[in-house]
C-alpha cells in the first residue's frame, strides 16, 4: 500500500500505489510496473538504502531529485550511447489523475531492456569499500595501487571496479575484471569498462566546474534485442555516487558530502550489525540529507 511519512520538509512517498498497472518489482528505492509488453513505469520513491538495507524512514523529496538528475545526465550522454528513456510514452495515457499526482516529478516510462548483472563502478578517489580493500591488500578489485595513499586521496587515474549486483536485502560484493569477462564475455566487459570510465571522466569534469567532486559512482547497463548497450536505472545521483564539496576537500579525512554518506556516517556511530531492520533515522539527519541532495541538484543543473 502507499505509505506517506511527514518530516520537516513535507510529505514523503515511501511506497507507490498504482493499481492501473501490474507491479513487477520493488527495489531498494524504485517501484516498477509493466506498461504493456515493451515498457515499464519506474516510480522513484523517497526510500533510502544504506549498507544495502532499506531504512524505515524516507527522505522527503529525494525521489524527485533522483529522477531529475537521471534525466539530465541521460540526455547529456545520449550522443555517446542510447538509454532506456521512452519520451514518446506519456504518463497521462496510462495512469489515473490520482496516480499522476502521486507520481508527479518522480516517475518515467522506459523501454524494457535486458539488464546486465554487473554494478559498473568508477572510482576517482580512494574511499568507502575501495579504501577498506586498499588497507587490506594494497589493491581495489585486483587493481594494484601505489603504496602510502590516504583516505580520500585522488587516484592516479580513475579505475573500473565492478561489483556483483545483489538481490534486495543482500550486500553487493566487489568482483575483479576477470570475473566480469567470465560472466558476460570479453567484448561486452570491455565495452562496460570503457563506457563507464568515459562517462565518469566527462561527468567529473563537468561537476568540478560547478563545485562538486564526484569521488565515485556506479552505473547500470542493459541491452536490447540486437545486443546494443543502453544506459539504464539511475545516473550520477547522490544515491549512486559520492559527491563532495570541492571547496572544502582535503585528503586524509572522510570529506563532507552531498550524498547519503551523511546517513552512513550517522549509522556508523550506532551499534548496528548492518542487517535489517535498520535503526530509525532522526528527523534532523533526514532533513539535512534532503537539503544536501537538493543543493547538489541545483549546482549541477543550474
Amino acid at each position: 500500500m502507499s505509505t506517506a511519512h511527514t518530516a520537516a520538509t513535507g510529505s514523503a512517498l515511501f511506497e507507490s500505489n498504482i493499481t492501473s498497472l501490474p507491479r513487477i518489482h520493488r527495489g531498494k528505492v524504485r517501484d516498477i510496473y509493466a506498461v504493456g509488453d515493451r515498457h515499464m513505469l519506474i516510480v522513484t520513491t523517497d526510500r533510502l538504502s544504506a549498507f544495502d538495507v532499506i531504512l524505515s524512514d524516507p527522505i522527503p523529496g529525494k525521489g524527485a531529485v533522483l529522477t531529475a538528475l537521471t534525466e539530465f545526465w541521460m540526455q547529456r550522454f545520449s550522443k555517446l550511447l542510447p538509454n532506456q528513456m521512452a519520451p514518446e510514452m506519456r504518463l497521462e495515457d496510462w495512469l489515473t489523475p490520482a496516480e499522476l499526482e502521486q507520481c508527479r516529478g518522480r516517475a518515467v516510462i522506459v523501454r524494457k531492456l535486458k539488464a546486465l548483472p554487473i554494478e559498473c563502478v568508477a572510482r576517482g578517489y580512494l574511499i568507502g569499500s575501495g579504501w577498506k580493500d586498499y588497507q587490506k591488500t594494497g589493491a581495489v578489485c585486483g587493481i594494484a595501487l601505489p603504496p602510502g595513499l590516504r583516505i580520500a586521496d585522488r587516484l592516479p587515474e580513475p579505475i573500473f571496479t565492478p561489483a556483483d549486483k545483489a538481490p534486495v536485502g543482500q550486500h553487493d560484493e566487489n568482483i575483479d575484471y576477470a570475473e566480469v569477462e567470465r560472466r558476460i564475455g570479453a567484448d561486452l566487459a570491455a565495452q562496460l569498462r570503457d563506457t563507464t570510465l568515459r562517462i565518469y571522466q566527462e561527468a567529473a569534469g563537468f561537476a568540478l566546474a560547478r563545485g562538486i567532486i564526484i569521488a565515485d559512482t556506479k552505473f547500470e547497463f542493459g541491452v536490447d534485442e540486437a545486443g546494443t548497450l543502453h544506459l539504464i536505472d539511475e545516473v550520477l545521483t547522490p544515491d549512486s555516487s559520492r559527491f563532495w564539496p570541492a571547496d572544502t576537500y582535503r585528503p586524509g579525512i572522510s570529506p563532507p558530502s552531498f550524498d547519503k554518506q551523511i546517513v552512513r556516517d550517522y549509522l556508523e556511530t550506532l551499534s548496528w550489525n548492518k542487517q535489517a531492520p535498520a535503526p530509525p533515522l532522526p528527523d534532523s539527519v533526514a532533513q539535512h540529507t534532503g537539503d544536501q541532495y537538493r543543493l547538489a541538484q541545483r549546482l549541477l543543473m543550474s
